[in-house]
């Protein structure tokens, strides 16, 4: 049925009221049909048709979750499957005879995977997404609104989009679509929710290299499409600041140099001004004190701007370690996720270079995943003399796809047959498997509803075939084998994931056989989604981990790990898992404090009182007292050993540290935000964000309980990893 709704509109003219009629509304779609209609439904999202007075519930029919404010009796949604469906709901063309279009919208908040999107001509012209400060998201439906005056007369379509594809992340409602003149009036001003408008844009004739762009922290984000020639090249969700931004971000427009760039706007406040403060430049805002901010890790490293988590593609190419790691180069916190990148000649001195992989199309997202270099050009991309560099990762949209370069890994070319898998996963790891001569993909699988690795096999990283499955594994898994004891006779694979924990077993090329249950990872906090380089060049398994370094007031936002080797070592239970630093930190020591062999009792004066830094690496080999306590005071943190207990004890953190032949080695790393210790051969392994007093820049050393004997106590006082770099 073509229902039309009678607006009227009030306006005083010349000091007298008139009444004057505006056009009447017209209905585009309220979804009170049994079905949809003419709308088309695509892939498995949206089901056969509108949800009735609330979500259905794809487990329990029987039940259904509540939702708010929508009209009528029905409303579109792509919670057919629960969150785990994917598909589009597509309008009939139809004609743009009004200023306006209205429509309530509502969803679980994934604004950067769920959308509705106006097309014309096939072009994205205007988006629209849940607002992550709707009242209980999911659960509620907003009124929002786009500005197509300038559209009139033009066919167009509407296109209501879930690319999440991923249990419990995700879905969108929309209801009472409707084309007006009527200008949608703000909502009380009181109210959690005001009234937004989808007519902000600004156009940009790009000159310079960046547009820094105002941010603010803690606000409901906007939509932001970045178009060139009319056409959505990036969107990204942003929380814009109007006034005195919290920090600037920084995109790299220079691809388009002498072009025009539009941003636009899908939800601002009519009377915004923080499309005014973007500006252009050829330096990144602030970067007088880029790397010497008060939170900034002077031993880790972090993005110059924004969040960053996951390490990815972590591969050693031509005298440089590559690391690439999920990016969000508009927000302080999670969201919008490219891939970084920064590159090193040490694992220790990083230097951050551009965006590496954008997001594929709006709303679809770069998630986790690794990198080889394809020596042999099985692939046959190869194109010059530099490596090849192939990277595997997640597209949210999408698949498990791979990308290459062949320019030193600054840019990646799509594999035209993409997605190589698809499933219900993510994180795909890429190791070359010699004794089979295959390519091997370890991939987090949820697909069967239970946490998997799953090992699919390629001759030539194109065409993956699946073959095993294991159980016990969540997200971003890693898969290498490592020699016990160093000896190369003797060889375990090992089988982790995001928390560290992991099994031993052997491989065949296609299935992995456990031989242990799962072992302790790190006995820390903070610390996930760990990776390891492929292609070190001293043969060692390197691995680096994201440490979860909160940074308020800064305008970035966690941090990577130290770099660590990893090693298998004998222990009366078997092969364990060690974590040791690794050796390229050691150029780091600007001034030593070296104790050599030295017996502490109760009440000895501190042997390390001349000690002074920030950045500190404590190196000790003891004999503790047989009841009693070892006390590091390093930076006023409290470093621990319970002899009694053999317990390891950072900030008031527990961990086991077994003594070994009665005695306990201790290496400690302190920095502005994480302390990352190593004891017992390195089998206990403790890294932990923690901020340490400021002013707190000494070392001690007291006993409790009896006697304590070092072979050996030295504290090295570092030298910060920027100082070599540069913006």
């Amino acid at each position: 049925m073509n229902h039309k709704l009678l607006s009227i509109a009030a306006a005083v003219i010349g000091g007298g009221l008139a009444t004057c009629y505006a056009a009447e509304d017209i209905l585009i779609a309220d979804f009170e049909g049994p079905d949809y209609g003419t709308w088309k439904a695509n892939g498995d999202a949206f089901g056969p048709g509108p949800a009735r007075g609330g979500l259905p519930n794809p487990w329990r029919p029987d039940l259904t979750k509540a939702v708010d404010a929508f009209k009528g009796n029905g409303f579109a949604t792509s919670y057919y499957l629960g969150d785990a469906g994917t598909g589009s709901l597509n309008s009939p063309e139809f004609k743009i005879e009004r200023k306006y279009i209205s429509f309530l919208i509502g969803g679980s908040r994934e604004v950067d995977r769920t959308s509705m999107n106006l097309l014309i001509d096939g072009k994205v012209v205007r988006v629209a997404g849940a607002p992550k400060d709707s009242p209980d998201g999911s659960a509620t439906l907003v009124p929002g609104a786009w500005d197509v005056t300038e559209f009139a007369g033009k066919t167009a379509v509407i296109q209501i989009v879930d690319n999440t594809g991923d249990a419990g992340r995700g879905h969108i409602n929309v209801d009472q679509i409707v084309q007006t003149d009527v200008k949608p009036a703000p909502a009380d001003p009181n109210s959690p929710q005001p009234q937004l408008f989808a007519n902000a844009r600004r156009d940009f004739k790009i000159e310079k290299r960046y547009l820094h762009i105002p941010i603010k922290n803690f606000v409901p984000t906007c939509a932001v499409n970045t178009l060139v020639a009319g056409k959505v090249v990036v969107r990204n969700d942003i929380g814009l600041a109007d006034g005195t931004p919290d920090w600037w971000a920084f995109m790299d427009v220079s691809a388009w140099n002498g072009k025009t760039v539009t941003i636009q706007v899908d939800r601002l406040p009519e009377d915004s001004t923080a499309l005014n403060l973007i500006e252009q430049s050829d330096s990144i805002k602030g970067s007088e004190d880029l790397y010497r901010e008060p939170l900034r890790g002077q031993l880790h490293f972090s993005s110059r701007r924004g969040w960053n988590n996951d390490p990815n593609g972590m591969v050693f190419s031509q005298g440089e370690y590559h690391l690439y790691y999920q990016l969000n180069p508009y927000g302080w916190g999670w969201g919008n996720m490219h891939w970084g990148h920064a590159v090193s000649s040490d694992m220790v001195h990083w230097k951050e270079l551009g965006i590496a992989i954008y997001m594929h199309a709006p709303g679809d997202a770069v998630f986790s995943g690794s990198a080889v270099v394809d020596q042999a050009n099985t692939s046959g991309w190869k194109n010059g003399a530099d490596d090849l560099i192939v990277a595997a990762f997640t597209s949210t949209g999408r698949g498990e796809c791979i990308v290459y370069s062949n320019d030193k890994g600054r840019t990646f070319s799509e594999y035209e047959g993409n997605p190589v898998a698809k499933h219900g996963g993510r994180d795909p790891r890429l190791l070359w498997h010699a004794p089979s001569k295959q390519w091997v993909m370890a991939v987090y699988d949820e697909g069967t509803g239970k946490q998997c690795v799953a090992f699919y096999t390629s001759p030539d990283l194109k065409k993956w075939t699946f073959q095993s499955r294991i159980e016990g594994f969540y997200e971003c898994p890693d898969f290498f084998e490592l020699p016990v004891d160093g000896d190369a006779t003797n060889k375990k694979w090992v089988l982790t994931a995001a928390s560290s924990d992991y099994m031993l077993g052997s491989f065949d090329g296609k299935t992995f056989t456990p031989e242990t249950a799962k072992l302790k990872g790190h006995q820390g906090a903070g610390f996930y989604a760990a990776q390891t380089f492929s292609h070190d060049p001293k043969g060692r398994t390197i691995q680096i981990g994201w440490l979860q370094t909160e940074t308020r007031g800064m305008p970035f936002n966690q941090a990577m790990s130290l770099p660590h080797q990893i090693t298998l070592r004998s222990t009366p239970e078997g092969p364990r898992l060690a974590w040791t630093p690794v050796d390229e930190l050691k150029p780091l020591r600007v001034k030593s404090h070296d104790c050599g062999a030295v017996t502490l009792t109760p009440g000895t004066p501190n042997p390390l009182a001349k000690v002074s830094g920030e950045l500190l690496e404590l190196r000790a080999t003891f004999t503790p007292p047989a009841n009693g306590e070892v006390k590091f005071t390093l930076r006023g943190i409290p470093v621990i050993y319970n002899t009694e207990q053999q317990v390891l004890s950072v900030n008031g953190h527990r961990a086991p540290a077994l003594l070994r032949e009665g005695k306990i080695d201790l290496t400690v790393f302190t920095d502005r935000t994480a302390y990352e210790v190593f004891a017992a051969g390195g089998l206990t392994y403790v890294p932990l964000p923690c901020v340490p007093n400021a002013t707190a820049l000494g070392a001690e050393v007291s006993v409790t309980g009896g006697d304590v004997t070092f072979e050996k106590l030295e504290v090295h006082e570092l030298r910060s990893i920027w100082t070599k770099a540069k913006p």
